[in-house]
């Protein structure tokens, strides 16, 4: 049943018309069958998805949306060069697919700063920005809000109208120094992740778990970051001196630069040092690596970020908000080694 094109030409897309009158059916029939409304017979209904099928057809649900002053367009901006984002975009595809809504990208990189992320998303008709670890200021975050609703992920903001979904950092802290505690370690450092979104929470949160075991005076932060690079630089200069028993990196990239610092220095993980990490990112589950971690959970994240655009949307109160992580022990943490 397919249709001849002159040679040459530009295939046109294939409209609903093209089916009901291939189909043999009015257009208001055909348009009943492929919205899945009652109003057609079984006969019928299987006749229009066949030819529908056969031609290729594909509804514009954008423009049927438009058409109902409603775009159900959820933009989304995330950092390009960290691979935890990444995660996290592929579940909000799921969850917003399952909501009912479709999703538009904006990229932030080294020349393309997060204002013009946001404004290029809100050009494009969105109803909610998901903004995952979002930098502005509080006030550029605000300005956001007056105009849609707002949800951070990962990154506890104060910012008026914004909503913030995340996992609890002081719990997902005190978890890895918890299980460390558990091995026998006590002399237990931290690199943290410097100005990094989260850093000072899960700073303060190793503070607090220290000292809740009792650990206090072995309270031990190097200035480190978000990457490998600076997990390197940090775990150089713990290693400079008498190594710590392990050490809890503010997220998985900065784990795989104190990894690689150890290895340098000739020690063996987790013989002679545990390490853990936080984000339970791809990279914590290579074969190679197999990284103690907490895990964020990006699918819940990304469902509970959906859900909190969708109740804003629909002038209902969110909920659910906060997350609880989950420790998730692999190879790089075992018993603390003996010291003479």
């Amino acid at each position: 049943m397919e249709r001849e094109r002159s040679a040459g030409t530009t295939p046109r897309r294939t409209t609903l018309a093209d089916v009901a009158a291939a189909a043999g059916v009015s257009r208001a029939l055909a348009s009943i069958v492929m919205r899945g409304a009652e109003g057609a017979g079984q006969a019928t209904r299987q006749r229009v998805l066949e030819v529908a099928r056969e031609l290729g057809y594909r509804p514009d649900s954008r423009a049927r949306l438009l058409r109902s002053s409603r775009t159900r367009l959820l933009g989304v901006t995330f950092t390009v060069s960290e691979p935890f984002h990444g995660e996290i975009v592929e579940s909000i595809y799921a969850a917003a697919e399952a909501a009912g809504f479709e999703v538009a990208l904006s990229a932030v990189g080294e020349r393309r700063p997060e204002s013009r992320a946001v404004e290029s998303l809100l050009d494009a008709g969105i109803e909610a920005a998901l903004m995952i670890s979002p930098s502005s200021a509080s006030v550029e975050l605000a300005a956001y809000a007056h105009r849609v609703p707002v949800v951070s992920l990962l990154s506890p903001v104060a910012a008026e109208g914004v909503d913030v979904v995340r996992s609890d950092d002081g719990a997902g802290v005190r978890a890895a120094v918890e299980h460390l505690v558990s091995l026998g370690h006590r002399d237990i450092a931290h690199v943290d992740g410097a100005a990094a979104v989260a850093a000072s929470e899960r700073r303060t949160a190793y503070e607090a778990a220290m000292r809740e075991f009792g650990f206090g005076s072995s309270i031990r932060v190097v200035n480190g970051g978000a990457h490998e690079e600076d997990g390197i630089r940090a775990a150089g200069e713990l290693l400079a001196g008498p190594p710590p028993d392990a050490i809890v990196a503010f997220n998985d990239r900065c784990a795989l630069g104190v990894l690689e610092a150890v290895r340098r220095a000739g020690l063996k993980v987790p013989a002679d040092l545990s390490v853990a990490g936080y984000d339970d990112s791809q990279l914590s589950r290579l074969s190679h690596v197999q990284l103690t971690t907490v895990s964020q959970e990006a699918p819940r994240l990304a469902e509970a970020a959906v859900a909190c655009a969708a109740a804003r949307l629909a002038s209902e109160e969110p909920s659910g908000l906060v997350h609880q992580p989950l420790l998730v022990v692999r190879a790089t943490t075992g018993p603390a080694p003996a010291r003479v």
